[in-house]
């Protein structure tokens, strides 16, 4: 096989990963197919542990100590040992935390599942509504925070020292800088890195967090929220527990926690609403506060023309009735300067904006019956606060009197505002929300949903949840106040929004997170900024990271981008493999329809991702905005595949010292890393044969090449700045010596392994005497070959949904391809391997899939 050339956008130089030498050349000859069956990799579910055989370097393998890593050793989850013994938090024999304060207390985790974790509290010599205590100092490892920098968002940090830790920490792992990820035979537990994940939680009527301190220690405090409500003892303050697999560590901590507080479900345990499968558009950024119901129609109608049709809608801040607080004579002639009054519900019904003039009573349901009769769409949601409004319900106003509504003033957490003092000056803080009263709040929700069902409205996005934990004075503190508010939400929007339409925003806190049954979709980091190009890069990283933790509870919408800006393929591919909702905020007219159809069939469906997407294991402790020369890669699943987003996140990041979102310095040119079959932590489950050697077929979406990649070995990507490639990583099936195949899809689309909706092999078996171009073993030929009998070697049988270019990897040119019961022309590149016909339209109206098949 001739040297594959560098590809063109991401220079991912293919000879990079010949390792021509006589000694790889003989050890390629040893096949992973001749090992026995216990010796190759099992497919497992997610929970489950995985082992793989120590694999011999093949030809085509970059061996790791050449490129700087560890040699990967065999994964397990294994069952968690985490003790407190002579001041020393130690897991799996390695001590983690030392100098663990006197009054520290542990609880055994829980004894209804596999988890073996343990429960922290403390004792405190006094009762109070604050308490601080250490757990000691962190020791001998890397650790990955997500920490609230303002009172509605978390971002990433991370470190090995204590201090380190920032304020307001709300999920914490940590993993031992000694031991292997490389996998092995016979790597024993004393070898391998240990994952230690740290939850704080929510007891009684205290919240906990954590953050670091001058002296490396981690510390962990307790808040009420109110000032007359105290108390000096804690058993089930902060939960930890650990294993040798991050990602079945953080669920099963996850899971622990959830059989402890009875109060939150998990993702998989919620009805997803249907909008997650479509395309949508949300108003948001194409008009801000003054869209209207010409506006809207103008928008739905520009993205359908455009061969992108939204089947949803989310009409955001901009529909309601507010007013200002009226104003009192000295008010307006002493001082113009003053700022403008904070806006504050006056009504539960649209504005004039949204009502039909020739049919006033008509309301918001115009815009929704346009939407839905004349565009086509499916879901139409509209906006509102978790309050009302940003300012709540406006007291005394006639029209809302019957809620009862007082004037509270924000009491926001130290921790909180040492991240983000301007809240010093807040116009909240100063001039207060308008809160329902609590014994009320199911009747608000109840009206206020009611009324929208009523008119077509599906669901709503409920924005600003964060400000109930400074409100909770007086009300029985933050965590209680928080928990009367979502069991309300949760009741009104499971009886008038049945498809479970509620999308949380602004809603990081553990107080909500922990107290929502209901909710299946959060916002995954702050806002998209069009106008702050300081703000995309440190976008990726946010949602990914923040989605290891967000992702357990509820599905990561990564929110909303521009098609049409400097920065839209970055975002756009990150939609597509971030497993949550794919909308746009366009502004009408000013759309990318190149880009968008990468995203969009022509029925509006999207090519939806199966789980949250995180951050590949070799990832999750490197720092992809600061460090200067990590890459973020981005894991995501399929069904018969998995799919590797990778970009160059550096340049930008949160600033401690200036409490905002900065440029720094850091090298302008390409930083390079590597990408493995493996960094799809579950591609295993996407392979068809339990007997899977680990061999995986990758094609590159911006740069075209296809590479046949072994099991264990690597090929370099190399990155600019906001630069960014998608891999679509296929197990490939051995059908025959020699004869092998893996799909990938819809090649122009970035998910393009998503379009596969089943995937059957049928091995025929070959008559004695067929002349067959054999290779030794594994099924990752040095080159192409061609079957010189006539004899059917396998049969490939696909159900793929959508229409464009369909590709796979095929070690010998196929014989026929056939959609349906027509044979279909295809193209084949014998240097690559890649097969690719057209399906050039949508499945026959009733079927949903073409019917593909491969003849081998």
């Amino acid at each position: 096989m001739a040297p594959l050339s560098p590809c063109k956008s991401c220079s991912i130089n293919i000879n990079q990963i010949l390792l021509v030498s006589s000694f790889f050349h003989t050890l390629s000859l040893f096949s992973c197919s001749r090992l026995p069956a216990s010796k190759r990799i099992q497919r497992r579910s997610a929970s489950a542990y995985r082992c793989s055989a120590n694999r011999v370097p093949l030809l085509r393998a970059i061996k790791a100590s050449e490129v700087g890593l560890p040699r990967r050793e065999e994964e397990m989850t294994i069952t968690s040992a985490v003790r407190i013994a002579d001041r020393k938090l130690i897991v799996k024999e390695r001590t983690i935390l030392d100098g663990v304060a006197d009054n520290v207390v542990a609880t055994a985790g829980s004894t209804s599942g596999p988890e073996e974790g343990v429960f922290l509290g403390a004792v405190f010599n006094e009762s109070n509504y604050s308490h601080v205590v250490s757990l000691g100092t962190l020791r001998d490892v890397r650790f990955m925070a997500c920490f609230r920098f303002k009172l509605w968002w978390m971002a990433q940090k991370m470190g090995d020292r204590g201090r380190d830790i920032p304020l307001e920490t709300q999920f914490l792992m940590t993993e031992t800088k000694y031991g292997s990820r490389i996998e092995s035979d016979g790597a024993g537990e004393e070898d391998q890195i240990v994952y230690t994940v740290f939850l704080p939680l929510i007891e009684g009527p205290f919240r906990a967090c954590l953050q670091g301190n001058s002296r490396d220690e981690l510390e962990l405090l307790l808040e009420s929220g109110d000032a007359d409500i105290k108390t000096s003892s804690f058993t089930h303050s902060v939960f930890i527990n650990a294993g040798t697999d991050p990602f079945a560590t953080i669920t099963d901590a996850i899971r622990a926690v959830k059989l402890h507080l009875k109060t939150f479900r998990q993702r998989h345990e919620k009805k997803l609403p249907g909008i997650v499968d479509y395309f949508g558009w949300c108003t948001w950024d194409a008009f801000y506060q003054e869209v209207t119901k010409e506006g809207v129609e103008a928008g739905l109608q520009s993205l359908a023309a455009g061969g992108t049709p939204p089947k949803f809608v989310i009409i955001d801040d901009g529909w309601q009735s507010v007013g200002g607080d009226p104003l009192k004579d000295e008010d307006q002639t002493e001082n113009k300067n003053k700022p403008q009054p904070l806006l504050r519900l006056t009504g539960i019904k649209e504005n004039s904006k949204f009502q039909n003039k020739e049919d006033p009573t008509a309301g918001i349901k115009s815009i929704v019956n346009i939407a839905k009769q004349k565009h086509g769409l499916k879901y139409v949601y509209v906006w509102h606060a978790i309050t009302g409004y940003w300012g709540g319900v406006r007291p005394g106003v006639k029209e809302m009197e019957q809620y009862d509504s007082s004037m509270k003033y924000p009491m926001v957490p130290k921790g909180v505002v040492e991240h983000e003092p301007g809240w010093k000056t807040d116009a909240l803080a100063l001039q207060g929300i308008g809160l329902v009263n609590p014994k009320n709040v199911y009747r608000f929700y109840n009206e206020l949903h009611e009324y929208l069902a009523t008119a077509g409205i599906d669901g709503v996005k409920v924005d600003e949840q964060c400000i109930l934990e400074t409100l909770g004075a007086g009300l029985g503190g933050r965590v209680e106040l928080t928990a009367l508010y979502h069991k309300a939400l949760d009741s009104s929007v499971a009886r008038h929004f049945p498809d479970n339409g509620i999308i949380a925003c602004m809603s990081h806190n553990t107080d909500a997170l922990y107290c929502s049954k209901q909710t299946g979709v959060v916002r995954a980091s702050d806002d998209f900024f069009p106008r702050h190009p300081e703000s995309h890069t440190i976008h990726i990283a946010a949602v990914a990271y923040n989605s290891v933790f967000l992702g357990e509870i509820m599905l990561p919408d990564w929110d909303m981008f521009h098609s049409l800006h400097p920065a839209a393929d970055y975002h756009a591919s990150a939609r597509a493999i971030s497993g949550g909702p794919i909308y746009v905020s366009d502004v009408p007219g000013k759309h990318n329809f190149e880009l968008l159809k990468k995203l969009v069939l022509p029925d509006g469906s999207v090519l939806r991702a199966h789980l949250p997407g995180r951050p590949t294991r070799d990832c999750l402790f490197s720092d992809p905005n600061r460090d200067g020369v990590s890459l973020l890669k981005i894991w995501n699943m399929n069904k018969y595949s998995g799919v590797i987003g990778v970009y160059n996140c550096q340049g930008a990041a949160w600033n401690s010292d200036e409490r905002k979102n900065t440029f720094h310095e850091t090298q302008s040119g390409a930083i390079t890393g590597i990408i493995r079959g493996r960094d799809v932590d579950l591609i295993a489950d996407a392979a068809t044969d339990p007997d899977w050697s680990g061999d995986c077929a990758v094609y590159c979406h911006n740069s075209g090449e296809l590479i046949p990649l072994p099991h264990n070995a690597a090929f370099p990507v190399s990155l600019k700045i906001l630069e960014h490639e998608i891999v679509t990583v296929t197990p490939i099936k051995v059908l025959a010596p020699g004869f092998s195949f893996a799909p990938f899809g819809l090649i122009d689309m970035f998910n393009a392994g998503g379009a596969i909706q089943e995937l059957r092999y049928e091995e025929v078996k070959v008559k004695k005497g067929a002349q067959l171009s054999e290779l030794e073993g594994n099924g990752v030929p040095e080159e192409s070959i061609e079957n010189r009998s006539t004899e059917l070697v396998g049969v490939v049988h696909m159900e793929v949904k959508g229409c464009g270019r369909f590709g796979a990897y095929s070690s010998a040119k196929p014989r026929k391809c056939t959609v349906g019961s027509s044979e279909l022309d295809f193209e084949y590149d014998s240097s690559s391997g890649l097969v690719t016909l057209n399906l050039s339209h949508m499945p026959e109206e009733g079927q949903n899939v073409h019917i593909v098949k491969v003849e081998i």
